[in-house]
């Protein structure tokens, strides 16, 4: 059953920050309801890196929504848009990828986005079947279709510029490639953060341009990550991956502020608008304790990456570790080699790091100092700590590592 228009809007407007022009996608609604005709929805994925966080999954939740509302979804992984490197918000030229590196992390995307989309109402294309086949001619008309001083205003350009900074010639491209992708696809709605303003209304210049209906360009709001304040990214140390174990995803959840838990539930989770606001009042009320809250917001969490069981059973390992103060179940073990230790010992932020704990000396260097690290549950603050390590040892990095040496 076709959903009529308000009821649409009330699930399209879920959560986003801006909708440019918003009368036009009620315009758009209409045709199609009038026509019996879907609505094609554009995603463009950049495959940068080859895993994705739940600050990624915000705009494939609300691509779901609209593949349950009976709409075309497009993804479309930039393998030759991936090779610019978007410089949206980048102060200095984006290395350049390898068609390797971009295809090998493409693999990954269309792996892990199907935990979110459905597969069977899911196209997916590379922009390379489109672009690659652009004469010199095509890439001149492309290009002169829009002006550098316009291209000058997008804000990291301009502070680029500004500060008399290199911009590369090929940078320029990626606004338009991008927007070239529209085109290519007759795309009714592009999807994309508040930081992609300029690159999705670059998409309705251009289909204006080449004679066609412009698109409606829906923002997502920017996800902060762990710390409450940056952005969710991999690169800060602040993110929830969709690949990692149930306990280690469960455990990041319970660190996250009260004040973003309503915020996640809207962004990142199935819930209803109408529990969630249940849940928000409850809160305020004091008819919920924002701990119950946060574990229904780790469950639900771990539930749609890794199912039900998997995240009662996090729950449970949770508990018994941060409430009771016990071991987990499962504790995987590092086996030492007595090589590596010098008469008899070995500096503790050495060993966390070749046993997995820190991905560095430095950075277990920096955990010991704040207190955050414990052998055989005993807290260690001395960053020149050595110890003697022996078979059954256990050590706690941070709230939820933990690791066995076997030597």
């Amino acid at each position: 059953m076709v959903l009529d228009i308000q009821e649409q809007l009330e699930i399209i407007k879920r959560g986003v920050a801006e909708i440019v022009p918003e009368n036009e996608l009620v315009e758009k609604l209409k045709k199609s309801i009038a026509r019996k005709k879907p609505l094609h929805i554009k995603l463009g994925l950049d495959p940068t890196a080859p895993d994705i966080h739940l600050g990624h999954t915000v705009v494939l939740q609300k691509l779901r929504q609209f593949q349950e509302l009976g709409h075309k979804v497009t993804i479309i992984l930039g393998d030759y848009t991936a090779r610019i490197g978007d410089p949206t918000g980048k102060s200095e030229t984006r290395k350049q990828l390898t068609e390797e590196e971009v295809r090998k992390n493409a693999a990954t995307y269309k792996e892990q986005i199907f935990k979110i989309l459905d597969p069977a109402k899911t196209n997916v294309v590379f922009n390379s079947q489109w672009l690659a086949s652009l004469s010199f001619a095509d890439i001149i008309n492309l290009a002169a279709k829009y002006t550098v001083a316009r291209m000058l205003e997008r804000d990291d350009f301009a502070k680029r510029f500004a500060n008399e900074q290199p911009i590369s010639i090929h940078e320029f491209f990626y606004p338009l490639m991008q927007g070239y992708d529209s085109v290519a696809l007759e795309a009714d709605v592009e999807l994309g953060g508040t930081d992609q303003k300029f690159n999705l209304l670059m998409g309705r210049h251009l289909q204006k341009e080449y004679g066609q209906e412009p698109q409606v360009a829906l923002m997502m709001p920017i996800l902060e990550g762990l710390d409450g304040v940056q952005k969710m990214s991999k690169s800060l140390g602040n993110y929830i991956g969709i690949t990692e174990s149930p306990r280690e995803m469960y455990g990041k959840t319970m660190s996250i502020a009260d004040e973003l838990m309503i915020r996640y539930f809207e962004l990142v989770t199935p819930v209803s608008l109408a529990e969630i606001r249940d849940i928000e009042e409850g809160m305020k009320n004091g008819a919920l304790h924002p701990r119950d809250v946060k574990m229904r917001l780790a469950r639900e969490i771990v539930t749609m990456y890794h199912g039900r069981e998997a995240a009662l059973k996090a729950e449970e390992e949770f508990k018994s570790i941060f409430q009771k103060k016990e071991l987990p179940d499962e504790i995987p073990e590092y086996v030492l080699d007595k090589n590596q230790l010098e008469e008899g010992e070995i500096w503790l932020p050495k060993l966390m790091a070749l046993a997995g704990l820190v991905s560095s000396s430095s950075e277990g260097r920096r955990l010991v100092i704040q207190g955050g690290v414990r052998v055989n549950d005993k807290k260690v603050v001395d960053p020149a700590a050595k110890v003697q390590p022996e078979n059954g040892m256990i050590i706690k990095a941070g709230k939820r590592k933990f690791v066995k040496i076997v030597v």
